[in-house]
């Protein structure tokens, strides 16, 4: 089982996302606040960058990392995402790779992804999702 996670609403209107280890996010419709569809998308990058960091580190040295923009195509007939486009960018110019030692790059992040995104193999799958209410009064 992972993290214990909850929400909680504010008097703004915003909601406010813990855990149990002390982590927290502010999210919502308004201006300037993360949707819950921004979040997804941003749970899609962050286990890319996370996936990838080691192999991009151990080619370009600590500390280097790479640029991750998520898109998705949004149907509004049926209230969900139908897709999400990644675009992953090393910027590794003053690395002086070859072309055959960016190639392995690019080989060797994809395989980090393919293997350690949970996030992506997630959304992959047809995954199920139990909903239990319930009112205390």
């Amino acid at each position: 089982m992972g993290k214990r996670l909850w929400v909680e609403r504010n008097k703004d209107g915003s909601w406010d996302a813990f855990s149990d280890d002390g982590a927290h996010i502010k999210f919502g419709k308004g201006k300037g606040q993360f949707s819950p569809g921004d979040l997804m998308k941003i749970a899609l990058a962050g286990c890319a960058a996370l996936s990838s960091q080691f192999a991009i580190e151990h080619t370009l040295g600590e500390g280097k990392g790479a640029r991750i923009v998520v898109d998705g195509t949004y149907d509004d007939a049926d209230n969900s995402y139908i897709n999400f486009s990644e675009q992953l960018v090393v910027d590794a110019v003053d690395a002086g790779l070859s072309d055959a030692d960016a190639d392995k790059l690019k080989e060797r992040i994809t395989r980090h992804i393919d293997k350690g995104c949970t996030v992506s193999r997630t959304y992959v799958h047809d995954t199920p999702v139990r909903l239990d209410v319930t009112v205390r009064h």
